[in-house]
């Protein structure tokens, strides 16, 4: 009798079971809160009421490594359809799997692609059971792509080292290392900027940028006058991307470089910011400099504008308070037609800086 009553139960906890269907509804891209998760559809087809409790599991789709689970409280449903809302399963027991994972109440998930899992558990007595499942897909995505600011689209820029700026994605909060891929295109006769971007080789790539800028670099490839250029920023979630500007297109003018000095005897002033004057020098550097921090001494680096960024010469000189003129005698571990970058460091933890070309003589 009593393995009667016990079968008795299990079929009933079955047929039970296969009453409660399950429809998730999260968006399949775009801006997502951790309480648009538990946008649920239970439908229960039982005469009586139910115990349930509904829990979820995030896993990052490209690395399949787990962002964040969740649990529901249990609650009551009843026959009919129920649309569940986060105040419906609050609270919810979350356990984060990921570093980067937003923990507060409202938190947003990162962007990136996802895959969320879903179990609704049904309790009979001391007894929980899984009677509907489901998983799928969807992208965080941010609402507004990086947008493209200076120079601006088919320009003639004046600098031959011009530098290039962009506006961030947003929202801000969906990003958890935002970083940017700047890349300088040839844009051949006959192309779209589009397929200058997928086929040509890049004359100049900055990647894993965490600034909303990138001054070309004087160690690059130098920019020809006679051609014209495409760039683009792409603005990646660490190692994953997330969003791409438009593909922009720029000449360079045809003038001669500013700040560049050949005359021997002239001396050239450090400039704090990143449009250091450009010179060519062989022997030694002759530097102007104002003293305004009033320090006595100041150290000095020449570092070599290539991959490398290897220090060529260090040292440090005797300072007067207010203008100074600097004579800067070069080693022999220079190479003829290699730029290079100098820069001071005073009381004040400013750099002053000057990159020059060395030329033998």
């Amino acid at each position: 009798m009593r393995r009667f009553i016990l079968i008795a139960l299990v079929m009933l906890s079955l047929r039970t079971a296969a009453q409660v269907s399950m429809t998730v509804q999260l968006p399949p891209t775009g801006v997502m809160q951790k309480a648009q998760l538990w946008n649920i559809l239970l439908v229960s087809a039982s005469t009586s009421s139910v115990l349930v409790q509904v829990t979820v599991r995030v896993t990052d789709a490209r690395t399949n490594q787990p962002v964040l689970t969740g649990a529901s409280r249990t609650f009551v449903l009843n026959k009919g359809a129920k649309q569940l809302q986060i105040g419906d399963v609050s609270p919810v027991t979350y356990e984060y799997l990921s570093a980067a994972a937003d923990r507060s109440a409202n938190g947003m998930l990162t962007a990136g692609n996802y895959i969320a899992c879903y179990s609704v558990l049904q309790g009979v007595g001391d007894t929980w059971s899984v009677v509907g499942e489901d998983c799928l897909p969807f992208a965080v995505e941010p609402v507004s792509p990086p947008i493209l600011n200076a120079p601006t689209n088919e320009s003639i820029v004046e600098e031959n080292l011009p530098q290039f700026s962009w506006l961030p994605p947003a929202p801000l909060a969906i990003f958890s290392d935002l970083n940017y891929d700047f890349t300088i295109v040839e844009l051949r006769n006959g192309q779209s900027a589009a397929e200058a971007m997928q086929q040509n080789i890049p004359i100049y790539r900055s990647a894993h940028n965490k600034n909303l800028f990138v001054n070309y670099p004087a160690s690059a490839v130098a920019l020809d006058t006679a051609k014209k250029y495409a760039w683009t920023v792409i603005a990646n979630n660490g190692n994953q991307f997330a969003a791409q500007t438009e593909i922009w297109t720029f000449k360079l003018k045809n003038v001669q470089p500013e700040n560049t000095y050949t005359e021997e005897g002239a001396y050239v002033q450090l400039k704090r910011g990143l449009d250091a004057p450009l010179i060519t020098c062989s022997g030694s550097l002759q530097l102007s400099y104002s003293n305004d921090a009033g320090d006595n001494t100041v150290k000095y680096e020449i570092i070599k504008l290539d991959v490398s960024k290897t220090t060529v010469q260090s040292g440090t000189l005797s300072i007067n308070r207010g203008p100074n003129q600097l004579k800067v005698t070069l080693n022999g571990s220079f190479t003829a037609g290699q730029s290079y970058l100098f820069h001071i460091l005073n009381g004040r933890q400013e750099y002053w800086n000057a990159k020059f070309i060395y030329n033998k003589k």
